[in-house]
């Protein structure tokens, strides 16, 4: 997962600056004392320090906070020393598109949680002639590079996963990573010895030893695995792994795009007009709340850029920072398009209306034909949507009436969603940029128009 060892130990010398962090259980063995399966402390404190450029993990046993490589030094600390030195630190998946004419695109894409990051990741599309590699599937440090153009590398070295609902069906490419050299944690054991979990399998084993080291059976009405349970690997084991992955001088990036899990309301692409629609865009991203658990069903939870759980300093400064490098992109001409994406919307009676999976290629196609200058759009509300018949959807199982209700645009449906993005932006006080806001009226001006 990370790089470690005498290799990187011998990249700090006199001078380098590099952050230290410290990772601890909090629960030492008396002398005697037999260890336990899940070491921990009831007292937890996951603790950054931006300032001192400094981690200190203690008390827990989990992997995203003993991986302290991961969320809280290649985000949160990183995210700060992005904003002091000029570059960006990002929760984006990277990846390598190559179009049947052979030309190649790289795009960063910025998912929360349960919106099929990974699956975008490790894509295997359904239309012909295209491919997708795999760059990085979470974090992407992102920088102007000498040739004026923003430019990615994935600073990790592998995959930390939820292992529930990665299966055959929906992620044949992270199956085939998982072949040996993985470590998986609180999932249950099949009485061969393989691993398994729900979603693993379209069938479900008769007897299995559950996370928690008990017997397990369909009947027994409880999880086998645990439902936040992970495998961890080497990236470079992916048969999905691109030849430059691990280029330190990064890749061009062509396009962004923004996704969250919308059941109703925002289509299923829209371009965003200029950079600072898209930091719009960024901001606003949101999932609505599907479960009670959750809270109220339908809520909207807002995820800025997918960094809210991740961004080490103030979100609206965040925003300032986004506009400025869109500043600088633009006087040296390398300004990416900037996208958003809804994989989730659902018909009247609960029905996905798009396939998705494989399918989400037809998407990225028509995104970096965009890019290229070939692909038709025309003007709505909420950005650039597709033209009629600009999408390839032969194949797809998506008729002219789903098609329709893909893009459907209430205008006073999004009236009362600016409402609500408003009262979210102003939680941030008097930081938020101007051009934020501006971008809020500007959609209320277009909707009122509609």
């Amino acid at each position: 997962m990370t790089r470690m060892g005498s290799a990187a130990l011998a990249q700090i010398g006199r001078g380098t600056e590099w952050v230290p962090a410290v990772h601890s259980v909090g629960s030492p063995l008396e002398p005697g004392q037999d260890d336990v399966a899940w070491p921990c402390n009831d007292v937890k404190y996951i603790s950054h320090f931006p300032e001192t450029r400094e981690i200190w993990s203690y008390g827990s046993a989990y992997g995203g906070n003993a991986l302290l490589a991961k969320k809280a030094f290649a985000l949160r600390i990183a995210s700060v020393m992005a904003r002091d030195e000029g570059w960006l630190a990002e929760h984006m998946l990277i990846i390598k598109a190559t179009d049947p004419r052979g030309r190649i695109f790289h795009v960063a894409a910025a998912f929360p949680s349960a919106c099929g990051k990974t699956n975008f990741a490790m894509l295997q599309p359904t239309i012909p002639g295209w491919s997708i590699e795999t760059i990085g599937d979470d974090i992407a440090w992102l920088a102007i590079g000498d040739d004026g153009r923003l430019r990615a590398i994935n600073p990790e070295a592998g995959f930390f996963g939820v292992a529930p609902g990665t299966g055959v069906s929906t992620n044949k490419t992270a199956i085939e990573t998982l072949w040996g050299n993985t470590i998986f944690t609180n999932v249950a054991v099949r009485d061969d010895g393989d691993v398994w979990w729900e979603g693993l399998t379209d069938y479900t084993p008769e007897h299995l030893t559950d996370w928690r080291g008990e017997d397990w059976t369909p009947a027994s009405g409880r999880p086998a695995a645990h439902p936040n349970s992970r495998f961890t690997v080497s990236a470079a084991q992916s048969p999905s792994i691109s030849d430059d992955w691990d280029d330190p001088r990064g890749v061009v990036i062509d396009a962004i795009i923004f996704g969250g899990r919308r059941a109703t309301n925002v289509p299923l692409v829209a371009e965003a007009r200029d950079w600072e629609h898209g930091v719009f865009m960024g901001a606003t991203v949101s999932s609505e709340r599907t479960a009670a658990a959750e809270g109220t069903v339908g809520q909207l939870r807002r995820d800025p850029f997918a960094m809210l759980p991740f961004c080490g300093y103030n979100m609206a400064d965040y925003w300032s920072h986004w506009l400025e490098m869109g500043r600088r992109l633009r006087s040296s001409g390398g300004v990416p398009r900037v996208f958003q994406v809804n994989w989730f919307r659902r018909d009247a009676d609960g029905r996905f209306l798009w396939p998705g999976f494989g399918d989400n290629a037809r998407v990225l196609a028509w995104i970096l034909e965009r890019v290229d200058g070939t692909a038709e759009a025309t003007a709505s509300p909420l950005g650039w949507i597709p033209a009629p018949g600009a999408l390839d959807l032969e194949g797809s199982g998506v008729d002219d009436a789903d098609l329709a209700r893909l893009f459907a645009i209430e205008p006073e449906a999004w009236l009362r969603e600016a409402d609500d993005a408003e009262e979210f932006l102003t939680s941030f006080g008097d930081r938020v940029p101007d051009a934020v806001l501006a971008q809020l009226e500007e959609l209320r001006a277009r909707l009122r128009a509609a």
